[in-house]
């Protein structure tokens, strides 16, 4: 008896032992590295695949032998403003291959939508059209033909009546036209607005040629009066650009700039506000081997002909 009890014991642990085995035992465990992650993670994203390159308008990109006055000069805009836009510490140290931008900077996002970190625009709910608005074509597409159009404009009209109705039509009041009342004409451009004179009485000596000369060339005596072509603001003063000498700059409006290049010397700086007829400089022969006053007039940085401005003589 008392063997078969120990014998009991010994089946009883055994089968615990057994049991405990089959809980401990483990699941597999697999490592991941770089190499097996799953291949929807290698893919971009779509905010990846949306990104675009960025927008280079509004820039320049510095060429061998540019000087920030003859860039600011091409593009219509002041010295001081690129160097502002660009955060330039040393104007004189520009490289070749440098980006710079040449128009302001854009400003806040415009009224009514707004965009967050994620880069998606919000903008907000407006409300639902009125029920008999007219929101979409006509749902079914008909080939152009005369009697096409008189259908849908029969459609369009008020319903013809009945064959027995007798109901008469009154005839519509005569429509006399009101008077036609002739609109001002808006100014072409910004040339319209400046009031322009000769900045000298000399001869004219070189006319302009696009590809060679930038302007007039009016000869004169040395230390003769340059004047202003039309009133302004001075956008440059000075002799940082090369082949001008002692160079004045004007700026008359938001497209339109003159500039007086040769002179003698300058008798204004830069920021002074300038009336038609004032006395900017004096002529003369620097960076040239006549005396001689340069004149250009330029439209949103372009060269154009001052002849075409100027009143005639």
């Amino acid at each position: 008896m008392r063997m078969k009890k120990i014998q009991f014991i010994g089946l009883g642990l055994v089968a615990a032992l057994l049991a405990g085995c089959q809980t401990v035992s483990k699941a597999p465990v697999i490592e991941r590295s770089a190499d097996n992650a799953p291949a929807e993670a290698s893919k971009p994203t779509d905010a990846a695949k949306s990104a675009k390159p960025a927008d280079t308008r509004g820039t320049y990109v510095v060429k061998k032998g540019d000087t920030l006055y003859r860039i600011a000069l091409d593009h219509g805009q002041s010295y001081s403003d690129i160097v502002t836009w660009n955060n330039l510490k040393n104007p004189n140290d520009i490289k070749v291959d440098q980006v710079l931008r040449v128009t302001p900077p854009e400003g806040a996002p415009q009224t009514g939508s707004v965009t967050v970190g994620s880069g998606v625009e919000v903008r907000p709910l407006t409300t639902a059209p009125a029920a008999n608005n007219k929101t979409g074509p006509r749902g079914d597409k008909k080939p152009y033909s005369d009697a096409i159009l008189a259908e849908l404009q029969k459609a369009d009209g008020p319903a013809a009546p009945s064959a027995g109705a007798t109901a008469s039509i009154p005839k519509p009041d005569p429509v006399i036209a009101p008077p036609v009342v002739k609109q001002p004409e808006a100014p072409a451009s910004d040339a319209d607005v400046v009031d322009w004179m000769w900045p000298s009485d000399g001869k004219v000596i070189a006319t302009f040629d696009e590809s060679k000369n930038k302007g007039l060339d009016i000869s004169g005596k040395l230390g003769q009066a340059v004047l202003a072509a039309g009133a302004g603001k001075v956008m440059y003063a000075g002799s940082g650009i090369r082949g001008y000498g002692n160079l004045v700059i004007i700026k008359h409006s938001s497209n339109l700039l003159s500039a007086y290049a040769h002179n003698k010397s300058i008798l204004v700086k830069e920021g002074d506000a300038i009336t038609k007829g004032q006395k900017i400089a004096e002529m003369g022969s620097s960076d040239s081997d006549s005396v001689k006053l340069h004149f250009e007039i330029r439209q949103q940085g372009k060269p154009v002909d001052p002849s075409k401005f100027l009143p005639g003589r």
